[in-house]
Parts: C-alpha cells; sequence; structure tokens
C-alpha cells in the first residue's frame, strides 16, 4: 500500500481525480475513521479520511490521506455517538469533493467503521449514519466487517501520523 499525501494537508480531489484518469478500471473506497486522545486534560480526536484507489481493481493501490486533530466533547466514551457521526460527516463531505471533479460513471463505495452488531458500541448511530450518507450523496455506505477502507486504511493512516509526530 502506497501512502501519497503530507497528512496535514486535505486531500485535493484534482490531484485524486489525474490519478484515477491515469489508472482505468480502478475502484475508489472512501473511508473515515477517528480515535479520542488526552492532551492536557482535554480530549481530541484524530480524524483520518482516506481515499483507496485500487488499481485497476488487482494491481495494488494507492492512498490519498489527511489526518485533523479537532476537540472531542464526547461524554460517553462507551457510545461515542458525535464522533461517529463527524465521521460520517467528513467521509460524506470528501465523497461529495471527490464526486465533484470526477465524471458520471464514477465508480466508489463509502465505508464507516460502524458496527451495527447491538454489542458494539458504534451500533448506535448506525441507522442515522446510513441514512445520512444515503440522502447526501445517494450511495449505500458499507459498514463492519465490509468498510475496509475505514476500519483497515484510515485506521492504519492514524498510526502513521501518530508514529510521525
Amino acid at each position: 500500500m502506497h501512502i501519497h499525501h503530507h497528512l496535514k494537508e486535505k486531500i485535493d480531489p484534482l490531484v485524486v481525480k489525474q490519478f484515477i484518469d491515469e489508472h482505468p478500471n480502478s475502484k475508489v473506497y472512501i473511508g473515515c475513521d477517528s480515535d479520542r486522545v488526552l492532551i492536557k486534560d482535554e480530549w481530541y480526536a484524530d480524524y483520518a479520511s482516506v481515499v483507496v484507489v485500487h488499481l485497476g481493481g488487482r494491481h495494488g493501490c494507492k492512498v490519498f490521506g489527511h489526518v485533523e486533530r479537532e476537540r472531542d466533547y464526547e461524554k460517553t466514551k462507551a457510545r461515542p455517538r458525535m464522533r461517529l457521526m463527524n465521521e460520517v460527516y467528513k467521509v460524506s463531505q470528501l465523497y461529495l469533493d471527490i464526486a465533484q471533479v470526477m465524471d458520471e460513471d464514477f465508480d466508489c463505495e463509502i465505508h464507516l467503521d460502524i458496527n451495527p452488531s447491538e454489542n458494539h458500541g458504534s451500533s448506535c448511530v448506525i441507522n442515522e449514519a446510513i441514512g445520512y450518507v444515503r440522502a447526501l450523496t445517494n450511495v449505500v455506505p458499507m459498514v463492519k466487517p465490509n468498510g475496509f477502507a475505514a476500519t483497515h486504511c484510515a485506521d492504519r493512516l492514524k498510526a502513521i501520523k501518530i508514529n510521525c509526530s
């Protein structure tokens, strides 16, 4: 997996489009994941957004990524509704930014790091998350275990950012 981008810079939709145009028949996956970070007695969230371009559907992939830190005012760690919905907002906006510069036959999946099982805290937002993404983008998002762009790629990007900080 080759990661392209300075992690603090926003993902440039035109750079992504140019790369996709150079690699026909590629599949695109967009995801976002977050983690809480305690800094000087205040909680923050690191949001990692990724655009994964799977080259020709079988020749490896390139990841465009961005990590941003924001204050996290979540009251309950076990059911992080606000932070999860922020992931949903960010991934939806990233999709819209990319789709705006792409052709109409843009082949893309949106991945959410949400587990539909009621045994997991993220299930508390499953219905509103899927509804928000569908309403805004007209795309039915993939969730765990199928949302690998959020679950694995964005999660890996956060680890790289932490190691590079």
